[in-house]
Order: C-alpha cells, then structure tokens, then sequence
C-alpha cells in the first residue's frame, strides 16, 4: 500500500504544478481539509475524498493509479 500512497502523492503535486493550483486552493476547492490534503501518501484518504480531488483537478480517477 504504501508504494501505491508515494505514486499518488507524487500524481498529486505533478497536476497541482502542471494546473498552477496550491494545496490550500485544492483543499477549498474540494471542501477536502487542507491536513488531509497534505498527508495523501502518508495516510490512507477515503474514495469520496479521492473523487472530489480528481474532479476538481479535472482527471480521472485512473490519473492515481
């Protein structure tokens, strides 16, 4: 699971940079805390919370595979 955490925190910070967007806009944005924001890739985040995040971010859910 973890290797699976790091890829989708990696994912993560590429679409913030490539859409100029901060975390603290993403956690707004998504209603999403910016504390669970910040710890994707070191604790688990509940599909709910994964889909807000792809849709504000304007992917797919398989973009975090």
């Amino acid at each position: 699971m973890l290797i699976f955490q790091h890829n989708m925190k990696k994912t993560l910070s590429k679409l913030l940079i490539d859409r100029g967007m901060s975390k603290t806009e993403l956690a707004k944005k998504t209603g999403i805390s910016y504390n669970t924001i910040m710890n994707i890739g070191k604790k688990d985040i509940s599909f709910n919370k994964m889909v807000k995040i792809a849709d504000a971010l304007d992917v797919s859910l398989d973009e975090f595979r």
